[in-house]
Formats: structure tokens, C-alpha cells, sequence
């Protein structure tokens, strides 16, 4: 099918509050509370007709950028500016096709972003969000689901325009090929702040606290573990953690997450040496899938990591800043990459076409799919529907986790989700939240009109974003 050409007419940000029930520390950062940010796009096809998508994201802070002189604030700040320069990017009032919108304005918003001291990682958060939101209303529009869109590449997508290695890649056959599935596992994430074992009573609020509380609850057989960069505290957790795992009576997988807390290779061979020593931790070991961004970015892809991904692979993850990151990577030994949707849906899928194009049978590329404290609603169904297509089997979740799912939010709303998707929502503790049934969430009702949507946020209990952001993009 054709990809319809159309401008963007309109473009509307929103903000409401995320308070986590529990602290969550990864890298530097322990997040208490954030602010989620709401997309609204109007476009305006060909004949006249005009529909609005939508499409939100948490504003994490001390992931984009890490400068530790920059308060959470700042960082809430940046990625408010970055939406801002994407807006006034898109709203150029030219007919392009969904890809073609993001294709004429990668570089623009990365350039633009540099000259206000964003690194190109802040600077395509904004082109992310408009992008699932404006593919979001042509689905509307036309009445399909995101699947059907991608399948039948109606969002126009050109890999070359922005990933030359792509030149010549059959992109119509590989989205043709895709196929969603009814069901992914939840990877269950480990923070460093995080109870192990027992009962805590740091809420008390009926949920699971601890890792072992959270097993016997959701029956998980995947985990992330994030370690801290101190070998002889991630040892001593990982062994308590371990116990826990080994104890469950389950067969379970695992990934290790670095966040960035190593300087160099030598230190995280020199904690996988460790783990390999330790008889506590022999199960553990042998379940490790992959290992994520151990490396700082600021050398992650100047330093050759073949001496850990000979017998683990090593995936990107803060070093995937811009098209060019993957196979940079690539040549320095790293088998994979993250797909998130606050890095882009169309980064996503030009990743996956390359892992396609790349695997031979000596060796396999493949993406992850991690999480950033998505929140139930759309900013998870999204995200989950992005990798399922992609074929990924198991994905990071951990917002259902630390944040109470949509209690904070209107009575109504949590209704027309549940209603809307009953197989990955139930209501229980007073509020509607992911369904987790032997560590898997039913995700067949994300096959509907839109971008797995079957419900809308309520727009009227949301306050608009600040604009000082906005006003400081003109």
C-alpha cells in the first residue's frame, strides 16, 4: 500500500505527575517521582481529513544525560526543550509521508539541540514521542491497527534516507515478515536500592516489595539485574539475589545491566571472573543472556569488548545517542542493541533490519527490549507493541513495579483501559494495573484501530507543559 503523504497541523504537550511507591536506583539516580510527558499530534491529510494521535513518556532523569551539575530538574527541562524543538521542526507545514516527517528532521533536531547544549540523545527524545504520535493518527485515520501499518510499511519507511548501510536492504520484504504475538514474558527489573528477600514493610500496601515477594506473586522467569560498579557489593548482592532465583523451583534467565558503571573492560571482567568463582552463584551465571551498557559512554564505543562478548554477548544501550551508534558498536564486538521507545519507534526498526541483514549463521545480532519506567497506559502498550512486532519474546518491565499502577489516576480513565484491554490489565489493591500470569502479559487487544490503543488518557486532568521550554526553542 501507499504511504500517504500529510502535513502536521497541530501539536499539543501535557504533564502529570509519577510518584513511585518505592525508590528505584539505577546508575546514579535513585527516582522517587518524575513527571510523565503527553503527546497530542494533529495531521492533516491530502483530501482535507484530520485526526489526532497520542503518545507519552516519563521524563527520567540522570539517563540522557548523566552530568551529575545538572539537577533532576535540568534534566526534566532538557527533555521539555527537546519536545519543543521536534514541534516546531514538524510543524513546517510540508506534506511528507509519517518516515519522511522524521527523516527531514533527524539531523535538523540533533543540530539544533547540540547549539543548546543537548547531546544527541536528549535532542531525538522529542522526534520520538511526535513520531508514535503522529503515526499514531494516520492510523486513526485510515482505520488500521499499528501492526497492519508496519506491515504494509504504510508509514513509508526508507532506510537509506538516514542509515546508508541500509542501501539496496529489502525493507518491504522484512516488515512484511513481521508477525506480533499474543503473549511476551515480563523481564523483571532488580534495582540497586531494591529488598531481596522477605517482607520489607517499606509500603505496606498489599503489593510485592522484595524480589522473593515479587516471584511468588508474578511468577517471573526473567530478570534484569542492574550492578553498581563495586565488585564486591554486586558479588554479595548477586549471591543474595541468586539464592533467591535458585529457590524458586523455576528455570529463569537473566540479563546484567551496567548503566554505564564501568570505567573499562578490566573491571567488568574482573567481576565476571568473581561470579565465575563463586559456587552460590554457578546457576546464575550459566542463565545470563546478555550483558547491557557496562561501559561509560563517554569511551563505550572507542574500547573493544570481543573479550567478554566471545562467551557473553554485550549490547548498547546510552551509547545508541543517533543512527550511526549500532554499527560503530558493532565493530567493536557488541552483538546487540536496546529498543526503547523514548529513543525512537523508527530507530527500533531500522535497528531490527539491521540485525536481519547482519546475522549470518556463524553469529546472531538481535535487540533487547528494555524499559524506562513506562507507565500503564499508552506509553507501555506502545512500547510493548513495538517489540512484539519486532519479534522479541521477553521485555523489561518495571514500572508496574515501582509506580502503584493508575491509582494516581481518574477513576474513569482506569476503566476505559481495563475495559479496553482486559488481557493485560486487571483491577486488584484498588486500582487498575498490569496483568503479570506466570511472568507473561496477554497482549493480543494491542492489535486494535491506532497505535495499540484502544483507550484515551483523560486530556482534562493533565496540566499543559511549562513553556519556558518552548519558549527557549525559538
Amino acid at each position: 500500500m501507499a504511504a500517504p503523504a500529510f502535513r502536521v497541523a497541530a501539536v499539543e504537550f501535557f504533564e502529570r505527575p509519577v510518584r513511585l511507591r518505592m525508590p528505584f536506583r539505577f546508575g546514579v539516580v535513585t527516582l522517587t517521582a518524575a513527571p510523565q510527558a503527553f503527546v497530542r499530534a494533529r495531521i492533516r491529510l491530502d483530501d482535507g481529513r484530520e485526526g489526532w494521535g497520542a503518545g507519552a513518556e516519563i521524563l527520567a532523569p540522570k539517563w540522557f544525560d548523566k552530568n551529575l551539575a545538572l539537577s533532576n530538574e535540568d534534566n526534566f527541562e532538557q527533555l521539555r526543550l527537546a519536545l519543543a524543538l521536534a514541534r516546531d521542526a514538524y510543524l513546517d507545514g510540508t506534506a511528507r509521508s509519517a518516515f519522511g516527517h522524521f527523516a527531514a528532521h533527524y539531523r535538523e533536531v540533533i543540530d539544533a539541540g547540540a547549539k543548546r547544549a543537548l547531546n544527541p540523545l536528549v535532542a531525538c527524545f522529542g522526534p520520538a514521542q511526535l513520531d508514535r504520535a503522529i503515526l499514531d493518527a494516520l492510523c486513526r485515520l485510515h482505520r488500521m491497527s499499528f501492526y497492519e501499518a508496519v506491515q504494509g510499511n504504510f508509514a513509508g519507511i526508507e532506510p537509506a534516507r538516514v542509515a546508508p548501510d541500509l542501501d539496496g536492504f529489502d525493507v518491504e520484504a522484512f516488515l512484511a515478515r513481521l508477525q506480533p504475538a499474543e503473549h511476551i514474558d515480563a523481564r523483571h527489573t532488580v534495582g540497586l536500592v531494591d529488598a531481596i528477600a522477605g517482607h520489607p514493610q517499606q509500603v505496606n500496601d498489599g503489593l510485592p516489595e522484595s524480589l522473593e515477594e515479587v516471584v511468588a506473586a508474578y511468577g517471573h522467569t526473567w530478570f534484569k539485574l542492574k550492578v553498581g560498579g563495586n565488585v564486591d557489593e554486586d558479588v554479595r548482592r548477586l549471591t543474595e539475589i541468586a539464592a533467591v532465583l535458585d529457590a524458586s523451583g523455576r528455570d529463569y534467565r537473566v540479563s546484567l545491566d551496567g548503566n554505564e558503571q564501568y570505567d573499562d573492560l578490566d573491571a567488568l571482567r574482573a567481576l565476571l571472573a568473581r561470579m565465575e568463582a563463586a559456587p552460590k552463584l554457578a546457576r546464575l551465571v550459566a542463565a545470563i543472556a546478555f550483558i547491557e551498557q557496562p561501559i561509560n559512554r563517554k569511551h563505550a564505543l572507542d574500547r573493544d569488548v570481543s573479550a567478554v562478548a566471545r562467551t557473553t554477548p554485550v549490547i548498547v544501550d546510552e551509547s545508541d545517542a543517533d543512527l550511526e551508534a549500532f554499527p560503530r558498536a558493532k565493530a567493536l564486538g557488541y552483538s546487540g542493541v536496546s529498543s526503547k521507545m523514548c529513543k525512537g519507534l523508527y530507530k527500533s526498526i531500522l535497528n531490527a533490519a539491521r540485525c536481519a541483514h547482519w546475522s549470518t549463521l556463524a553469529h546472531r545480532y538481535f535487540m533487547t527490549a528494555e524499559d524506562l519506567t513506562t507507565q500503564a497506559g499508552l506509553a507501555v502498550q506502545q512500547d510493548l507493541a513495538l517489540v512484539n512486532l519486532l519479534g522479541m519474546t521477553h521485555v523489561e518491565r518495571n514500572g508496574h513495579h515501582y509506580v502503584n499502577g493508575m491509582a494516581d489516576l481518574p477513576e474513569a480513565e482506569q476503566a476505559a483501559f481495563l475495559a479496553a484491554h482486559p488481557d493485560l490489565y486487571e483491577r486488584s489493591h484498588g486500582a487498575v494495573r498490569l496483568r503479570i500470569r506466570d511472568g507473561r502479559l496477554g497482549i493480543a487487544s494491542l492489535g486494535c484501530v491506532g497505535f495499540a490503543a484502544g483507550a484515551e488518557p483523560d486530556w482534562g486532568a493533565m496540566a499543559p507543559m511549562p513553556e519556558r521550554a518552548a519558549i527557549g526553542a525559538r
